[in-house]
């Protein structure tokens, strides 16, 4: 993915504290959309954003306008409050650049640019309305952001529209189509069910027309989606409930649309904690998806949280910037500000490599950032600081992981700080993502950091290396100073021989007084 360097490898120099980066530590985003308005500030390492500020108002912009052309009058005095609030605040948080944007409700009404003028007059916020294929752009590079060089097909839902942009190799934004698509629009449609389904079925064949080529994977981007996610996740039983980088098969999203269609609302609202303004969109959001599915025929169907707002921040980066990692540059990151010797997690990376002398690119990356972050719970309470660990790495809002790198970075997070899962509050069905071997590998690497750490606070490939013989199924530690074996005490040594035991090696130590 990224240019060796000769002191950093594979990963490239960090990039957080350049000036670039350091330019979007704090950005601010007001999204208008046809359901929901929505303050959201990103702060952090640039690549991989932290979210500062978070809060959105169900207003219901578009509610109703398929018979009026209009925004909702009762919509439109919630939003302007939500606007006055979110101006103050992003002053009071002083954020720069302050982005604010418009999509279809906005975009195809009668009274939007009268809207627009008000909420300039009494806020000083300049509305940007974006076009459906702007949308469609924003949407896919907030995908990019998450998943640097994703191909496929990605599809956004709002209130009154849906979107779709097809991501091409290298990470580039191809063909973009819009359509009325949106539950709020479905829902002012006349002739019932029999006639919003016809109009579904119409309008999805032509999106599929123009998408001819039928994509691998279909990138889900919008609440509505996240909702039946959500749903699929209550039904399967999901031992994860993150939402971004769920994964879903075309059968299993009919299996949950059925259950939506059969269900009773307020018994999916409770079991997932969906909003009610939310749950009322689902049925129609579902209407849409089984068809599409249907049509576009994907190998698979991806759930994204970052969409249209992320695609804003993706916006401001430079092109070097957007080819880095989102999760190597969050690790280095999390290790600057909070680990208690940063830049060790280097060192340790490179002491624990020869252990894994066939790893591939994308497990060199959970390597290292496992390494990075091998300290950054450092402050929790010992007695809970391996469960702490797991749960940063499998909850943390984080890109370009799947939910099963997900599980293998916690549980070698957990191993670092507790040689076994007894006596934690682990979910044992998570190991259900990962593959048994994968499980074994990441409590090898937890037992390698633990030891790593212990053996030397300080750069632990200066007195010793590590060596591994698979076929002799021999586990060498060579004491390469004076320094180093003085290091090398019994609690050190007990560590090491864990970590062979791990591993069904024998312990060898060369150069040991």
């Amino acid at each position: 993915m990224e240019d060796l360097h000769p002191e950093w490898g594979p990963f490239g120099v960090p990039l957080f504290d350049a000036p670039e980066a350091l330019a979007l530590s704090r950005v601010g985003v007001i999204d208008i959309g046809s359901n929901s308005v929505r303050l959201v500030v990103f702060d952090g390492a640039a690549r991989s954003p932290a979210y500062y500020f978070n809060e959105k108002i169900l207003c219901g912009l578009g509610a109703g306008f398929s018979e009026t052309g209009r925004l909702n009058p009762e919509g439109r005095v919630r939003a302007l409050k939500a606007l006055r609030r979110f101006a103050a605040l992003a002053s009071g948080m002083g954020v720069s650049p302050l982005l604010t944007v418009a999509t279809a409700a906005v975009r195809d009404a009668e009274d939007g640019a009268e809207f627009r003028a008000e909420v300039l007059a009494e806020t000083g916020l300049d509305i940007h309305v974006v076009d459906g294929g702007e949308e469609a752009r924003l949407a896919a590079q907030g995908v990019l952001l998450g998943w640097p060089g994703a191909e496929g097909l990605v599809c956004d839902i709002g209130g009154s529209s849906m979107e779709l942009a097809e991501l091409r190799g290298g990470g580039k934004v191809g063909l973009r189509q819009t359509s009325d698509l949106g539950p709020l629009k479905l829902m002012g449609l006349k002739g019932g069910r029999k006639a919003v389904r016809a109009h579904i079925k119409a309008r999805v064949a032509d999106l599929a027309e123009a998408f001819p080529t039928k994509p691998e994977r279909l990138f889900l981007v919008g609440g509505s989606w996240r909702a039946i996610a959500r749903i699929d996740m209550e039904r399967r039983g999901y031992p994860l409930k993150v939402l971004h980088e769920y994964r879903m098969t075309p059968k299993a999203i009919l299996e949950t649309i059925k259950l939506i269609e059969k269900a009773e609302l307020a018994e999916l609202k409770s079991g997932t904690g969906t909003s009610s303004e939310r749950m009322r969109l689902v049925p129609w959001a579902a209407e849409v998806l089984k068809v599409l599915v249907r049509q576009l025929r994907p190998k698979e169907v991806a759930v994204s949280s970052y969409g249209i707002r992320e695609g804003l921040l993706y916006e401001q980066m430079s092109e070097a910037l957007r080819h880095r990692d989102p999760l190597i540059e969050a690790a280095r990151h999390a290790e600057a500000y909070s680990a208690r010797m940063p830049g060790f997690g280097r060192a340790l990376y490179r002491f624990v490599e020869p252990l894994f002398p066939r790893a591939r690119h994308d497990k060199k990356r959970l390597i290292r950032a496992a390494c990075l972050l091998h300290d950054v719970s450092w402050r929790a309470h010992p007695d809970y600081r391996a469960e702490v660990c797991f749960d940063n790495a499998t909850r943390a809002n984080l890109g370009g992981m799947t939910h099963g790198e997900r599980v293998y970075l916690g549980l070698a997070l957990l191993h670092r700080y507790k040689s076994n899962r007894a006596g934690t509050n682990f979910n044992a069905r998570l190991l259900e993502l990962l593959p048994e071997a994968q499980v074994k590998e990441a409590e090898i690497l937890g037992r390698a950091m633990r030891f790593g750490a212990m053996f030397t606070v300080a750069r632990p490939g200066d007195h010793g290396a590590l060596a591994w013989r698979p076929k002799r199924r021999e586990l060498i530690l060579k004491l390469k100073t004076d320094e180093g074996r003085a290091l090398f005490g019994e609690v050190a040594e007990a560590r090491f021989k864990a970590l062979a035991g791990a591993m069904g090696a024998e312990a060898l130590i060369v150069g040991a007084l």
